[in-house]
């Protein structure tokens, strides 16, 4: 893999064996996991549970070493101190000393980085604040919840102001409003030039932020590209939401299915949503006419990133059972 000045992360073959049990069973987490991530960019880094991508960004960040690859972070090694100090880091399930309150926590974390007292005294209510944390100065953490833990953790990777975000399931215990604001704040952060590295099964997240994404399964890479490479728009097949008169639900559903090469892709009370070849679409609209149905929306079909994640990194047994990634490393 060639080296570019603007690549702010590059891994090339990493790989990483752990010995389990009793017997010592050698159990591969991480193998064979190539990818680069430019300056600026978001990358989404998905799979099942146990796919690998915990032990993938531990590897990053030195926290445990590989087995075999190479990681560049900056253009160093990952154990370089400089390289590490431009890296703001969120874990999986950050934790924190629970008598401690949030300004406390974020100064020690200033220290660690080195920073002055006048910066952290000027950057810690700056963070907080715009974590919605502001009214919570003053409190121990033992009265958070757990999404204003992870606000809290979210603060304290900003600390610093680094270039690399690597964030391990940011949206994990928010609630629908906290997420959305976390959500925003990422975006906000991609277009101050930060590059954006995270995990996340939120998969509508990672398409409103992402600009690649790299999906494992079993610690190997089973899909990789940018978005707009992966979720191609389908010209030959369209999507259709149908909203059927409710007196005569049975009847009409069947007048729609009846046209050839629709299919039903999802069903709420009297409303379809289906997919369709897009030559149908005059029969499709002549039908909602002759039904009394309403046509709410119509547009040229694109692969979701759920399809694309089913597709690749979900196995279905023999019996019908789904059968995400093997083991127990994440």
């Amino acid at each position: 893999m060639a080296e570019h000045q603007d690549d702010i992360l590059a891994l090339e073959h990493l790989g990483k064996t752990f010995r389990v049990g009793f017997w010592g069973k050698k159990v591969q987490a991480v193998r064979d996991v190539s990818l680069t991530l430019k300056r600026g960019e978001s990358l989404g880094y998905l799979g099942p549970n146990g796919s690998g991508k915990t032990t993938s960004i531990k590897c990053i960040l030195s926290l445990i070493q590989p087995t075999v690859g190479k990681i560049r972070l900056f253009g160093e090694d990952p154990s370089n101190a400089s390289a590490r100090a431009r890296v703001g880091y969120l874990p999986e399930a950050p934790y924190f000393y629970d008598y401690l309150k949030p300004t406390e926590v974020l100064d020690y974390v200033g220290k660690l980085y080195g920073l002055d007292a006048a910066t952290r005294k000027k950057r810690i209510p700056y963070l907080l604040d715009r974590l919605g944390l502001s009214n919570a100065l003053d409190r121990e953490l033992r009265g958070f919840s757990k999404g204003m833990l992870q606000r809290v953790g979210i603060a304290q990777s900003l600390l610093s102001d680094p270039d690399l975000l690597i964030y391990d399931e940011p949206l994990s215990g928010l609630d629908p409003i906290g997420r959305k604001e976390v959500r925003e704040l990422m975006a906000d952060l991609r277009r101050e030039g930060k590059s954006l590295f995270f995990s996340s099964h939120v998969l509508t997240d990672i398409e409103t932020l992402c600009d690649a994404v790299c999906i494992l399964d079993r610690g190997e890479v089973v899909a990789q590209g940018r978005l707009s490479d992966l979720l191609r728009m389908d010209k030959l097949e369209s999507e259709a939401l149908v909203e059927l008169p409710i007196a005569d639900l049975e009847a009409a559903k069947a007048r729609l299915l009846a046209l050839p090469g629709v299919e039903v892709m999802e069903e709420l009370a009297n409303v379809l949503r289906l997919r369709l070849p897009t030559d149908v679409v005059p029969g499709l609209t002549a039908a909602v006419v002759e039904i009394h149905a309403t046509l709410r929306e119509l547009s040229q079909r694109r692969e979701s990133l759920e399809e694309l994640f089913v597709q690749k990194a979900v196995h279905v047994s023999a019996d019908g059972q789904r059968s995400p990634a093997a083991g127990k490393s994440a």
